[in-house]
């Protein structure tokens, strides 16, 4: 279902030094713009960082500012493609999904497979991680709060697949006052439960384990606009059939809709592709 009404939402660009909306960022550059974001990283102690904070990880400044202009013009282009749910009592938004974005938008799936971020990724996991399968229309997504209220609850990434399944969070737009609200170490009983609150801008990036950190996003005012990027890597693609089933009806009301996600699943069923769900 589109979502006609907010066609003419059109988000700011980066913050100050960036480049403007337009500015050529060539296909096939996606790999280099995470070179160029890793270059001046200490990836060790990050490294150390994301374990001492129980498998999370924040960098207020990650992608350059071209790339990050990159993600806010096509977040702008697919506003008219966005899938609207509400559940009452956990979450409001839209989303579009990895099915979509291929379509349309291909430079974000180029992104998620970029061998450098991998690559660093599993540096500061310690895990190897594939890819999530193609039927799995959270693999990449991008996730909408545009109307007053917009909201998600708290909730845990959690992983239907047979491994870990790692979640990371891009800054796309953020003409929000909506904050990002975590608690560290609450699967660990040595540890006391750490509350946390981010509100991260354009570029910036969030890693964490989906099983470990529950977290929610406030809810958004009026004529205000944040939409996030998710990559999710997984590192074991394998799914039983009847947690395939929880996070199919999962993925269509509360995310994407019946009509994408069992068609998606029908296609790719001899394929033995899986999914999961759930993301901010």
């Amino acid at each position: 279902m589109s979502v006609q009404a907010e066609e003419q939402v059109v988000a700011p660009g980066v913050r100050d030094g960036s480049v403007a909306s337009g500015a050529p960022v060539q296909a096939g550059d996606a790999d280099a713009a995470v070179g160029r974001a890793l270059g001046d990283l200490n990836t060790n102690q990050l490294r150390n960082e994301y374990v001492d904070q129980g498998s999370f990880l924040y960098l207020s400044d990650f992608l350059p500012a071209d790339a990050t202009q990159r993600l806010i013009d096509a977040a702008n282009a697919l506003m008219p493609e966005v899938n609207r749910n509400f559940i009452p009592g956990h979450k409001a938004g839209g989303s579009v999904s990895r099915h979509t974005i291929d379509r349309l938008q291909p430079w974000i799936a180029e992104l998620y497979r970029s061998p450098k971020l991998i690559a660093w990724l599993e540096k500061i996991t310690g895990d190897k991680l594939q890819l999530s399968p193609q039927d799995d229309p959270h693999a990449y997504a991008l996730y909408y709060y545009t109307r007053a209220g917009d909201h998600i609850g708290w909730h845990y990434d959690t992983s239907y697949y047979d491994g870990r399944r790692y979640t990371v969070l891009l800054g796309v737009i953020d003409d929000s006052s909506c904050i990002l609200d975590y608690e560290l170490h609450t699967r660990d009983e040595n540890k006391p439960d750490e509350p946390g609150a981010v509100q991260y801008p354009p570029g910036a990036l969030i890693l964490f384990d989906g099983d470990k950190l529950r977290h929610r996003v406030t809810p958004s005012r009026e004529g205000e606009v944040r939409v996030s990027l998710t990559l999710e890597y997984v590192t074991n693609p394998n799914m039983r059939p009847w947690r395939r089933f929880i996070s199919n009806m999962k993925d269509a009301i509360a995310y994407f809709g019946f009509r994408q996600v069992f068609r998606k699943a029908l296609q790719s069923a001899t394929g033995g592709a899986r999914k999961t769900g759930g993301s901010v």
